[in-house]
C-alpha cells in the first residue's frame, strides 16, 4: 500500500492568477502597494496569515496580517465571480488521478495551505472529491513546512510515512515531507524552479503528471 499526498494549488490547479487578483485587492484595500505576481507566486503553499506577512517582510503574524488575511476570505468569491478568473487543472492531473485511483493499493490525500472550503470546492468542482479519501488544510494543522499535514494523514489511513509521496510545487512541499519522513516529488509545472525544488529536498522532479506513476509501480 502507499499513500499519494497531493498539494492543490500549483500542483493539481492552476489557481495564481486568481489567488494573485484576491491578494492584490487586499493589499491596495489596506493601503499597500499592489504586490507582484512574482511575490504572491512566492508564498502560494504556506497558510494565508503567514503569507501575506512574509510578503510584508514581518518575522511574525500581527494584528494587521489577521485582518488582511480575514478581509482575502471574506471578498474572495466576489473577486472571482468579478474577474471570472477560471481554476483549471493543469493537463495531465485528471487522468493521473484517475490513474492512481484505479488501483486498490494507493490511497490518495491532499495536504495543503488552502481552507477546507477552498480544498472542497477545488475537488468537487473538477469531480475529483470522490477519489480524496483523506485531506488536512490550514484550518486543520499548523502551515507547511510542520509535518503534521502529512503525519496526521498517514495517521488517520494508517499508512507508514516511508511509504507515502507527497507531491507538490513550492518548497514548503519539499520541506514539509522531508520533516514527515516521506517521499518528496516536486512538480516542474507549478510556481517554483526546480532548482529550489531540489535544493529544498526533492527526491525526484515530475515534469508530466505521467511521471509520477514510477512511484507507485
Amino acid at each position: 500500500m502507499k499513500l499519494a499526498l497531493f498539494d492543490c494549488d500549483g500542483t493539481l490547479v492552476d489557481s495564481a492568477a486568481l489567488i494573485h487578483a484576491v491578494m492584490a485587492r487586499t493589499f491596495v484595500d489596506f493601503g499597500h502597494a499592489r504586490p507582484e505576481l512574482s511575490q504572491t507566486k512566492s508564498i502560494i503553499g504556506l497558510t494565508l496569515d503567514i503569507a501575506i506577512a512574509r510578503m510584508q517582510g514581518k518575522p511574525h503574524v500581527d494584528d494587521e496580517a489577521v485582518a488582511m488575511t480575514a478581509h482575502y476570505k471574506a471578498i474572495y468569491p466576489g473577486v472571482r465571480e468579478e474577474v471570472g478568473v477560471d481554476v483549471p487543472l493543469f493537463p495531465g492531473i485528471e487522468p493521473l488521478i484517475e490513474a492512481l485511483a484505479s488501483q486498490d493499493e494507493i490511497l490518495i490525500g491532499a495536504v495543503t495551505g488552502k481552507s477546507r472550503r477552498g480544498l472542497v470546492h477545488i475537488l468537487e468542482a473538477h469531480g475529483l472529491a470522490p477519489h480524496f479519501i483523506v485531506s488536512r488544510t490550514a484550518d486543520d494543522c499548523p502551515s507547511k513546512p510542520h509535518p503534521a499535514m502529512v503525519t496526521e494523514c498517514c495517521s488517520e489511513t494508517k499508512m507508514n510515512p516511508a511509504d507515502t509521496i507527497v507531491i507538490g510545487d513550492a518548497i514548503y512541499d519539499m520541506q514539509m515531507a522531508k520533516a514527515a519522513g516521506a517521499t518528496a516529488v516536486g512538480v516542474s509545472w507549478g510556481y517554483a524552479s526546480i532548482n529550489d525544488l531540489l535544493a529544498a529536498g526533492a527526491d525526484d522532479i515530475a515534469y508530466h503528471p505521467t511521471d509520477i506513476l514510477r512511484h507507485f509501480s
